[in-house]
Parts: C-alpha cells; structure tokens; sequence
C-alpha cells in the first residue's frame, strides 16, 4: 500500500514493452513523468482525490490539455487498479460516483470529411511521388473499414483471402482475450493501391507494404510508423489546400470518414461497430460526424412545407 508510484510505472512499462506495445509505453513514461515533476517520490497513498484535483488544475494551469490530462490518469489509474491497495482508498469514480475524482475527456473535435471531398482527394492529380504515395496511402486507410498505419504496415499477404483483407488491429491485439478480426471488402482501388505501392511476393508471411521486416524491434516499427504518419499528414494537408478542403485532413480523418460516410448512407451502428473493430456500439457513436448542412436543409425543409399546403 505505501510502494512508490515510480516502481510500479517502471514494471507496467517493462511488460508493455516487452508486449511490444510500444505507443502505450512511451505513454506511461510521460504520465510518471509528469506526476514525478508535480511531486517527487509520489507514494500510493498519496493519490487521493484532492490530489488528483490538484493535479489537474496544475496541468491545465501549465498549459496542458484536458485530452492530455485524461491521457496521463487513465495511465495512472491503470497501475492503480494493479496494486493491493484497501478499495475503500480508492479515488476514481466509478459509475459516476459521487465523491470520487472523474478523469476529464477532452471534447471529441470530430475529424470526418463529406463523400464530396473524399473525391477531390481522389481526383487529384498528385504532383510528385510523395503526394501520390500520400493520398493512396490515406484512400487506402479509407477504404480498408478505417485502419491506421501501424495496421497498413503490419499487413502481410496471407491477410489476403480471395477478395478480402482479414486482420486483427495492432491496437488491440495483445489487449483483448478474443481480438476482432476486421474484414475488408477489397475494391478496384484497394486493389490497384496494392499493386502500385506493394511488394510482390510470393512467401505469404512477407509484408505487402515495404516498411516492417521480421527482424525488427517493436521499438523500431513504432518509429517507422509514427514517421510514416508524418509524412502522409504533411501531404495531405498540401492536398487539401490545392482541392479547396479548409480542414488540416490527417490520418485520423481516414478513420471517422469511414464511419460517417456508412452511417449517412443509412448503414446500421452496430454493423459499422463490428467493421472498425470497437467492443461496443458507444464507441463507435464517438467516430459519427454530424450530417452536411445540405443535408440539413433537406431534412428540415418539411418544417415550412405549410406554405405549399396553403397553395
């Protein structure tokens, strides 16, 4: 109960590198050592409410970020929730309890372009191999059900079942008992994504893209990807200013596009869930864009249909 904080970080980091969860380490070393530059040798029985309150108010006062500031106590909390510590000390709220601390959530800004953008993107003439490598890249996140670039990477040929792409989310994998597994419907464009910028092989466990090899570390994959996101958001935002999109369009926006442009074609919630690989529906509900302005007006345009009546 009075073990030191720092320790227990230094193990949940450990075993998350040693689970070649990379990104969640590098995550739990910026949470202790944020917690250790509030208050050094921080002990367990130091986390109560008022310090977790306290806390917060120091980070944002600092110029951090409510989605930050979650980032870093769901990571403590998590530590927290693997030590025997008497749950009566226990200072997260828990089904809203009163009394307890809430970790804050940042306002989910939603990242999801209309379908009349996604084709300027698609049309776009690209400039040089960098813009084209980048808008394939980000159509292919797209229209592979959403996936991110670690999952792009990780995707080797025997993910290929005749017209479909099945994998587990690299995100997810190593956290989840019984891991979803994703299945994309392969379209002419996917299709022509892979033969352009693929590497055919004819060994099944060999990588379709040309980024991972078998040899490297975790530690080497995640900084592979993270620059490869770098360089497909440094593109695309270019794309987006030529075609007239006023939106810094990124990786993410591959993502909730997927779900939006589904759910406004009348698609089902939980099939669009099951398609993204969320564990529930309410998950998913956090991707769903609002519909289009012209949409809207459509929509709202029975609301004065009285005039007609009237005629």
């Amino acid at each position: 109960m009075f073990g030191s904080v720092l320790s227990a970080f230094n193990d949940s980091i450990d075993e998350l590198n040693t689970d070649g969860r990379t990104a969640t380490a590098i995550n739990y070393r910026a949470s202790i050592t944020s917690l250790e530059s509030y208050k050094m040798n921080l002990k367990f029985t130091d986390i109560t409410v008022n310090f977790l309150k306290k806390y917060e108010r120091w980070m944002l006062d600092n110029g951090k970020t409510v989605t930050t500031v979650g980032m870093y106590l769901r990571a403590l909390r998590a530590v927290y929730n693997k030590q025997d510590i008497d749950s009566k000390m226990y200072p997260f709220s828990r089904n809203n309890e009163k009394n307890k601390y809430q970790i804050p959530t940042g306002s989910n800004k939603k990242k999801a372009l209309t379908l009349d953008e996604i084709s300027k993107i698609y049309n776009y003439q690209a400039e040089s191999d960098q813009e084209a490598k980048a808008r394939d890249y980000w159509m292919f996140l797209y229209l592979c059900n959403g996936m991110n670039v670690k999952d792009l990477c990780s995707l080797k040929w025997n993910n290929i079942k005749d017209d479909t792409l099945q994998f587990e989310r690299e995100k997810t994998k190593r956290t989840n008992k019984k891991p979803k597994t994703i299945v994309v419907s392969l379209k002419a464009v996917t299709w022509d994504i892979i033969n352009k910028w693929g590497v055919k092989s004819l060994v099944p466990d060999s990588y379709i893209f040309p980024h991972y090899d078998n040899k490297m570390t975790p530690e080497r994959r995640h900084e592979i990807a993270q620059q490869l996101v770098k360089n497909i958001n440094k593109y695309m935002k270019r794309i987006a200013l030529k075609v007239g999109i006023n939106k810094d369009v990124t990786t993410y926006y591959a993502r909730h596009s997927f779900a939006t442009i589904l759910k406004r074609s009348g698609t089902d919630i939980a099939m669009i869930s099951d398609l993204l690989g969320h564990s529930n529906v309410s998950v998913t509900e956090n991707y769903l864009d609002g519909f289009e302005s012209d949409q809207i007006k459509r929509q709202t345009d029975v609301l004065v249909s009285f005039d007609k009546v009237a005629q």
